[in-house]
């Protein structure tokens, strides 16, 4: 289908009343480049969707997005007609007026109640607005919440993330493809090169100069660096304990396992579970990744053929709850509980009242230093006394990577260059339920080190099932907003930070494995443990090779049901 977009444009950027758009197909109204003005003046860019001929005052589903993608946004405004609501896509401020004023996170919590106080006046809105949509979308509803408009009566955040707490940064270590190429694909038509990364590991060059040696410097990457505690600065992007105790509207959230975005989506449910525990939240988690958990998820992720149960059209979950919501309609299905869940192996869903609920049991063990093959014990009991087993990372050997990052579930492995730890045996069936936790316990030669684990199912026959993976920097395991360092050749207590969340069915004679290792790759900020900010460290801040004493006292502790 194809369509006319008549826009007249003058020397200045023109108001709505000269942006009619004339559709040739006769389904739909269309306004694009709408302008609708914030109270601190601003202008953000909109299209309004609304069917043709009608004259009746409906809900509205507003998408608010900060990517620019034409005919691929429009098709969130005409899915809302097509379902019996008006349609509105709103750019966040810069896209599409000028990219000057445009900083990610920053202005979402106002400019959206401006948005929504003029949405809710328009004659073709009855002020019921729903909002829904994924990742940085996702994001805006819950800024949007901080104070909520009257006309707001609720939204479907999917596949939320959360500024500073899971991006660009996880447990405060960096991403390089959410902390310098998500911000140049922004403000940049111009791709990076596709050997920066590598050529910043060979050349051993600060985490700082990354955009200045990929000759595209970035102003959103450089002000995020400036923030590299989850400070004041990320954490006023989200609601307070008293915004989140005043939030009452009903909530639909979304995410999945191997979502990059889980753990900013499951940290807000837990806050506002947290301060508002009578909250109207709904949660529905499965095996999906980050687009399949928004829109509608493949038969087979990272080589895994998921259950048929869990082939769930997010899209289509999304319109169910907005019909029971701003229509009065009927409460969808799979919502039986306030957590929603699907079972990996199992082909069920299963529902819970809480997120703790997901579980009923939890398995703890220890990393001890007895041989089991070619690979260390995971014991059920604390070793006595407490032993420890030696690592050794040479930050200056680029030839290797320390990297557990994978693409695959199925037919996987551990991989190199990490210590690997494998248990006995199950003796009967259970599910992995919910998130691991733990902590290790260390002593090293420097101050401060990323450790990087793996969590793997292997299975009979004898292939790895990857569960899940966890990244955090020492230096903040017991307080993301302010850095402790450690102190060379003490023992230390590492709590384990967020882990995201995985269910799975597994089967007797399964064994639970887990790699350990110190994260090197060029893909993730190396932390090289001086102690200073790690941003502005090289490599000739190495100053030999990091050791590291793993005492057989760290534990994994493990989320089951029977």
């Amino acid at each position: 289908m194809h369509f006319v977009f008549l826009l007249t444009v003058f020397g200045s950027l023109p108001s709505p009343d000269i942006l009619a758009i004339h559709p040739i197909e006769e389904a739909y109204e269309i306004q694009d480049r709408v302008l609708i003005k914030t109270r601190d003046g601003a202008s953000l860019s909109a299209t309004l969707v609304r069917k043709n001929g009608n004259i009746e005052p409906l809900p509205t589903v507003l998408f608010y997005t900060t990517y620019d993608q034409g005919d691929r946004d429009l098709r969130f405004g005409k899915m809302a007609v097509d379902r019996g609501y008006a349609g509105v896509v709103v750019y966040a401020r810069g896209i599409r007026t000028n990219l000057n004023d445009y900083m990610p996170y920053e202005h979402e919590s106002d400019d959206i109640y401006d948005v929504i106080d003029w949405i809710s006046k328009q004659s073709w809105c009855n002020g019921k607005v729903g909002m829904y949509g994924g990742s940085y979308t996702g994001f805006a509803q819950w800024a949007a919440v901080k104070h909520v408009h009257p006309a707001l009566k609720t939204i479907v955040p999917q596949v939320a993330v959360m500024p500073g707490y899971d991006t660009p940064m996880e447990n405060n270590v960096c991403a390089s493809a959410l902390c310098l190429r998500w911000p140049n694909d922004r403000l940049s038509d111009k791709q990076l090169p596709q050997d920066i990364y590598t050529r910043w590991y060979q050349n051993g060059d600060s985490y700082r100069s990354l955009d200045t040696l990929a000759g595209q410097p970035n102003r959103i990457f450089q002000k995020w660096l400036q923030h590299s505690d989850y400070d004041d600065y990320w954490r006023s992007m989200i609601p307070t304990a008293a915004e989140f105790a005043r939030l009452n509207i009903p909530i639909l959230t979304t995410t999945g396992y191997y979502d990059g975005a889980q753990i900013g989506a499951i940290e807000f449910v837990k806050l506002q579970s947290k301060y508002n525990p009578h909250a109207n939240t709904y949660v529905v988690i499965g095996p999906y990744d980050h687009f399949g958990a928004q829109r509608n998820p493949a038969k087979v992720l990272m080589g895994y053929n998921l259950d048929p149960i869990a082939i769930v059209n997010m899209e289509d979950l999304a319109y169910q709850w907005f019909d029971y919501i701003l229509k009065d309609g009927k409460k969808p299905e799979l919502l039986q509980g306030k957590i929603n869940f699907e079972v990996m192996g199992g082909n069920e869903w299963r529902h819970s009242s809480s997120l703790s609920g997901m579980s009923n049991q939890t398995l703890k063990f220890f990393l001890s230093d007895r041989v089991v093959g070619d690979h260390q014990l995971l014991a059920t009991q604390k070793p006595a006394p407490s032993h420890f087993l030696s690592q050794t990372v040479d930050f200056t050997d680029r030839t290797t990577q320390n990297n557990l990052f994978t693409t695959t579930i199925n037919n996987n492995s551990p991989g190199t260059n990490a210590l690997v730890f494998v248990s006995e045996p199950f003796a009967g069936g259970l599910t992995i339920s919910g998130s691991f936790s733990g902590q290790l316990a260390a002593s090293i030669n420097k101050r401060d080190m990323d450790t990087s684990i793996a969590f793997y199912e292997l299975m009979p026959d004898g292939n790895y099932f990857f569960l899940t993976r966890y990244i955090g920097r020492a230096s903040y395991a017991k307080d993301k907003t302010q850095r402790h360092l450690l102190q060379p050749g003490r023992k230390e207590i590492i709590p384990l930070g967020d882990i995201r969340m995985v269910c799975k069915r597994v089967s007797k004679g399964s064994r639970l494995v887990i790699a350990l290792q110190v994260n090197k790759n060029p893909f993730e900020v190396i932390n090289y443990g001086s102690g200073k900010n790690v941003y502005d460290e090289t490599i000739n801040d190495a100053n030999g090779p990091l050791q590291i004493k793993w005492y057989t006292d760290s534990y994994i502790t493990v989320p089951i049901s029977r």
